[in-house]
């Protein structure tokens, strides 16, 4: 494990505030230490730091309660939701109270003739999706785990749509939150747009929970296309395949998802999801329209690929075999574990512009080779996102030391190229060193944003600015 920073613990608020919240709460207040350890738990390899207690509310009120309660005892307050990012967000470095709100999850209201919805924040994609199914309408942001709507807000998550329909930012139009005095407030209504002062609702997305717990969201929604058209298509390397993606986004071509599998990425899947592609990288790719158009889409998409070295197109529109291959692209981190069993799979993303793809995931794959690092490549390139998954030996020590040199290497690399340390996975603790290289004196005034409304530093402590 990687040593995560320990920040100062405010004893005496912590026992104050445990015992009132129990008193408050009864049984869907626990502490016993398996809880505690699920909710610090982090898919990477930073160190678990366990909250003091975890609490279960049901409402917003309940929510506001609590941070209430904190705010009075100078208490850390961490929003939990299903436990699936990847930078540590949810581990409670100065202990605390963290909120578990799988509980609320609840949609509260479907709008089909304005095309949004309003949900309370423990409510899955998966979840909303099958409510929405029998009306003809989807949420299209999907980050692959089937994390909880308010944890994708908080995170600014995005995933394999949105090279069409954008990330998370895109898709809220506001949003009802607990400020870290307690107070509830919404930052906008269901109307399209709006010109009323700051832009607060994008404020709170992707601030991790370091400003407030999100307790409610409204959504954007879509109509649930005519017809879709999933295509695959290999090609001779990576970089003849990153430059058939760039040709399509220029061409215009609207692709609602392409992804990418390296060679290695491949070989995972045939063996996992019983496929039997060319082991060589391979595209993924979704259309979305007419039954004419999705067809026109995945034929010009071909053409384009052709053009650099693509073969074995093939194309469905058939729901069981679309599913086979985009089931096969979301168990990539599972598949991925079986390269190399009893390592531990420590993922990471960047994000660069697209003229840049090519050139950056070739020179990660390069210098994951020069380390001696197995590191499997899958990536959103329909909008410059890419992840490599290290397959680490965690007890020896020289390669824990070359994994973490290959991510401070990757990161500065996107970051050189006029891209990001993070496209999707946020900053939390894992990527804090890299902020400040990213954004230089911006993060000022971020920490003076965080400052003005948590000035006792309760909500998420720890993340995001290394200095609060």
């Amino acid at each position: 494990m990687v040593q995560a920073v320990a920040l100062p613990r405010n004893e005496v608020g912590i026992e104050a505030a445990v015992g009132i919240l129990k008193q408050k709460f009864g049984d869907r207040l626990q502490t016993g230490q398996a809880i505690r350890e699920k909710h610090g738990h982090t898919t990477t390899w930073i160190e678990n730091q366990s909250p003091d207690a975890v609490v279960f509310p049901h409402s917003t009120e309940e929510v506001s309660e609590i941070v209430k309660t904190c705010a009075t005892h100078k208490v850390p307050v961490i929003a939990f939701g299903t436990g699936t990012s990847l930078e540590g967000h949810v581990n409670a470095p100065a202990g605390g109270i963290s909120v578990d709100l799988t509980q609320m999850n609840k949609v509260l209201a479907v709008n089909p003739g304005d095309l949004d919805c309003v949900v309370q924040p423990g409510v899955t994609r998966e979840d909303l999706n099958t409510h929405l199914r029998d009306q003809g309408l989807f949420f299209p942001i999907d980050p692959g785990a089937n994390a909880s709507l308010g944890g994708m807000a908080a995170t600014r998550a995005s995933g394999t749509n949105a090279v069409r329909y954008g990330t998370m930012k895109d898709n809220v139009l506001s949003l009802e939150v607990v400020m870290p005095d307690g107070q509830i407030i919404r930052t906008g209504h269901r109307a399209k747009k709006s010109s009323a002062g700051y832009d607060l609702t994008r404020l709170l997305i992707g601030a991790e929970g370091t400003l407030g717990i999100i307790t409610e969201l409204t959504l954007r929604l879509q109509g649930i296309p005519e017809a879709i058209t999933s295509a695959r298509c290999s090609f001779p390397s990576v970089d003849a395949a990153c430059q058939a993606v760039m040709m399509t986004i220029q061409y215009g071509v609207p692709v609602a998802r392409i992804e990418l599998l390296d060679e290695m990425s491949v070989q995972a899947a045939n063996a996992y999801s019983g496929l039997s592609l060319p082991e060589t990288p391979l595209l993924l790719l979704e259309f979305h329209g007419s039954e004419n158009g999705a067809v026109e889409q995945s034929e010009t998409f071909n053409q384009i690929a052709e053009e650099f070295g693509g073969t074995d197109f093939a194309a469905t529109s058939t729901t069981e075999e679309r599913n086979k291959l985009w089931q096969a692209r979301h168990d990539m981190y599972w598949a991925s574990l079986q390269l190399r069993p009893g390592a531990r799979g420590i993922s990471t993303d960047v994000c660069v512009p697209i003229s840049r793809l090519a050139e950056c995931v070739t020179a990660t794959q390069d210098k994951a080779r020069e380390l001696g690092l197995m590191a499997p490549v899958v990536g959103h390139v329909g909008d410059g996102n890419f992840h490599s998954l290290l397959l680490i030996d965690m007890e020896n020590a020289d390669e824990v030391s070359k994994a973490d040199q290959f991510v401070g290497w990757l990161n500065d690399l996107a970051i050189s190229m006029e891209g990001t340390c993070t496209g999707e996975h946020g900053i939390g603790q894992g990527k804090q060193p890299y902020l400040v290289k990213e954004l230089g004196p911006a993060v000022t005034y971020m920490t003076a944003i965080k400052k003005a409304l948590d000035p006792d530093n309760i909500m998420n402590p720890g993340k995001i600015l290394s200095n609060t």
